[in-house]
């Protein structure tokens, strides 16, 4: 049995470098043309460094140019393709036909976006004609209907696993572009769905619901469902989040990439599916459901009463690095925000860092301490290198 495709998605250069011990392949847009668009730190200049860096971990790396396409936008579309064929992109995501028709001329492999809505297997077996790669099925199918598709066609099928759930029929959203003149399918959604609602007629009777936040949709959480994910024949299991920060890229890569492994070395419990649950939580999320692989969810899949995150913890800003000592592999940081003790959990992160590392030892003007006061510079060992103004977090547990 083949072994599934771990998939991250990818902000910026240190969400790479939080998932390149785990995933398989990473998923990433740029200003033009992507659905996450107002997400994506990297630039079209970017492109042949980024993926080469992907490669040199390897990691394969997919480009998504999947919004609507309006015809202002064709030759946008043109130089999105040949940039990411330069740079040797391992396949695009797309959905809309003329993209389909610019990567078929430029020969470059291809992919159909979830946004395509492809629900049935007549459609896949209509993509595969026209030469896509692989089939990211709609996230509205349950596993059954998956299954049935990968039976009947032999094509690589992709499916969300894990990450925020829209609570619109494969993104097509309309009520962001109606009341803030952004449109989610062109990669600027407000979402307004994780906003308080009141219920109302058009008399003025205002109607009780379970909760104001009636249209937020918890996230999407199969890990300890990845047994019966690998026996339905999925090809890449993909984690949503490029909104989200290293720590999440992080931390859902490594859970998914030891349940699939656990799997394989036939070491999958439940005592380990508690414990990636534990992290999961731990991290970003709106509570957890199954979405629609077990059927059509009820009201069980909606958050009613938290819209935003709802993890007992919180990254706290402390400081920033000042200075970086190669030969010896030591930071200087100022403690602008907080104090730090010896022994302390800290997370390191900028434009291309992402480490995690317990304080071992500190020092204050060459002076060996146990805790560092707010204001003060100190200097610690680092893991890997950092960069002048890396931001340095404390998790602290919420109020």
């Amino acid at each position: 049995m083949k072994k599934p495709e771990v998939m991250s998605p990818i902000k910026n250069w240190a969400s790479l470098e939080a998932c390149k011990n785990y995933a398989d392949a990473v998923y990433f847009g740029i200003s033009d043309l992507s659905l996450r668009s107002r997400s994506n730190d990297l630039t079209l200049k970017d492109i042949p460094k980024f993926v080469s860096k992907c490669h040199d971990y390897g990691i394969k790396a997919y480009m998504t140019i999947n919004s609507v396409i309006y015809n202002d936008d064709i030759k946008t579309a043109q130089k999105l393709v040949k940039k990411a064929k330069e740079g040797k992109v391992d396949a695009i995501i797309v959905w809309d036909m003329a993209v389909i028709e610019i990567a078929k001329k430029e020969k470059i492999p291809f992919f159909i976006s979830t946004q395509a809505n492809v629900s049935n297997y007549k459609a896949v077996e209509l993509y595969k004609k026209l030469g896509a790669k692989r089939v990211v099925l709609a996230r509205e199918m349950t596993l059954k209907q998956i299954k049935e598709v990968k039976n009947k066609v032999n094509i690589e099928i992709e499916t969300f696993v894990h990450g925020a759930m829209c609570v619109a029929i494969s993104g097509r959203c309309l009520l962001s572009s109606y009341l803030f003149n952004k449109s989610s399918n062109c990669g600027s959604c407000a979402q307004p769905c994780r906003k308080l609602w009141t219920l109302k007629d058009d008399q003025g009777n205002e109607f009780q619901t379970e909760g104001q936040y009636f249209l937020n949709a918890k996230d999407l959480c199969m890990i300890e469902f990845i047994p019966e994910l690998i026996k339905a024949g999925i090809d890449s299991f993909k984690i949503e989040g490029r909104r989200r920060d290293p720590k999440y890229i992080e931390v859902t890569a490594r859970c998914y990439r030891e349940a699939v492994d656990a799997y394989f070395s036939k070491t999958f419990t439940k005592e380990k599916v508690e414990n990636w649950k534990k992290q999961l939580i731990e991290v970003y999320n709106r509570g957890f459901s199954t979405g629609f692989y077990f059927g059509t969810p009820g009201p069980e899949g909606i958050s009613y009463n938290q819209a935003d995150n709802i993890s007992k913890y919180e990254k706290v800003l402390i400081g920033h690095v000042t200075h970086y000592y190669p030969r010896i592999g030591v930071a200087e940081i100022e403690l602008k925000h907080k104090s730090l003790l010896v022994g302390e959990n800290i997370q390191i992160e900028g434009e291309k860092t992402f480490i995690e590392q317990k304080i071992e030892s500190m020092q204050v003007l060459n002076k060996d301490v146990k805790k560092g006061k707010k204001g003060e510079e100190i200097t610690i060992k680092v893991k890997d290198k950092v960069y002048n103004n890396d931001n340095i977090f404390i998790l602290e547990e919420r109020i």
